[in-house]
């Protein structure tokens, strides 16, 4: 494998320290030409669709990237605001927020965000923060819950630009927060400040992106995670038994996902004299696509053409106060034991003066 040209090494630079929150991606426009070229890198990636490429490319090609882009688009361009992408802004917001939080607790740390795919990448802002004399780097996906196809793509991500690299940083990663109290306790917040100013539903549907079945046989514990994430945010908000329903959403192909379906479940919830329902998606840290078009839209529409008369969407915790300070709280447990709290101008004059007193000694 051939190294990339990188500046020379300057001696003597003061070191920092990174982190790089990292969503999954969203088209650059809604247009057909945009959803083209990020549907071909997102359907692309084996870890989202484990078929053998021969298999599969003259599908994606052939078909899928010349019907799907304009109806794809259609959807984007309902929930497309004038900053753009709302994936896009929540995941920006966050990342300033976590710096300015970070900051106020005495931590000299970079943030910055990327998108697994589209822009910006995981590879240009990684470059960003080495040029900025990042030798210490954490990568923090905004997906609570660990997939194969999600939080280990975004390390194959940052593998792949270690991987030209000739001076890496020093890495870690996050792989889930899943049972984190403090973002279970957003969440919970989230829905009783929903309920106190709304009245409590029948029922609290708790719907999470779905994945073929598949990858729970073959060990992913991302069915596990979701349930887990369910039920201890069920305890926060003393229900059970059928007070919440967890379902699967975002289905794609004809294979066997992840059950239950949530719009078949609200349509049957409609059928059986569910009046009213609140739908929450805990799995997703921002509002995007999935949740403000999928479930606000065509789920509330098939609820409530299945003979529903209230439908309520919870929306994600976004930029709400007490989930960043869970994942402020978070990515300060995974920085324990780097120099966060000495700025590095300081650090690198201290050790300058250190030097300059140790060659006086020897002379």
């Amino acid at each position: 494998m051939t190294m990339r040209a990188e500046p020379p090494y300057t001696h003597g630079q003061a070191a920092r320290t990174g982190i790089l929150w990292v969503n999954l991606g969203t088209p650059a426009a809604p247009t057909s030409s945009a959803l083209r070229r990020y549907l071909a890198q997102f359907l692309g990636d084996p870890r989202v669709v484990e078929l053998p490429r021969a298999l599969w490319w003259p599908i994606l090609h052939g078909i899928i990237l010349n019907v799907r882009p304009a109806k794809s688009a259609a959807k984007y361009a309902t929930i497309w605001t004038p900053e753009g992408s709302p994936l896009k802004v929540w995941t920006e917001r966050q990342a300033k927020y976590l710096q300015g939080m970070l900051g106020e607790r005495g931590h000299h740390v970079i943030v910055r965000w990327a998108m697994r795919y589209g822009e910006p990448s995981v590879a240009r802002e990684l470059d960003a923060l080495k040029a900025a004399g990042c030798t210490r780097i954490l990568i923090l996906p905004a997906y609570p819950q660990y997939c194969a196809a999600t939080t280990a793509s975004v390390f194959d991500a940052v593998y792949a630009w270690a991987g030209r690299a000739r001076w890496v940083p020093e890495l870690r990663f996050v792989n889930h927060y899943h049972d984190d109290p403090g973002y279970i306790g957003a969440l919970a917040a989230r829905v009783r400040a929903h309920w106190a100013q709304h009245g409590q539903p029948q029922r609290l549907v708790m719907s999470f992106h779905g994945m073929p079945a598949h990858t729970l046989q073959r060990g992913d514990p991302y069915h596990c995670e979701c349930h887990k994430t369910a039920r201890l945010l069920a305890e926060a908000l003393g229900i059970e038994g059928e007070q919440y329903t967890v379902t699967f959403q975002s289905r794609f192909g004809k294979a066997k996902w992840l059950e239950p379906y949530t719009e078949p479940t609200l349509v049957q919830l409609a059928r059986q004299g569910v009046e009213r329902v609140d739908v929450i998606c805990p799995g997703f840290t921002g509002d995007c696509i999935e949740t403000l078009e999928e479930i606000d839209q065509e789920a509330r529409a098939a609820f409530l053409g299945a003979g529903g008369r209230a439908f309520h969407y919870i929306p994600c915790l976004n930029d709400d106060a007490a989930w960043l300070r869970a994942l402020t709280d978070i990515a300060e447990q995974h920085l324990a034991g780097w120099p966060t709290r000495t700025a590095p101008d300081a650090a690198a004059g201290a050790a300058s003066r250190q030097r300059a007193l140790a060659l006086g000694a020897a002379q």
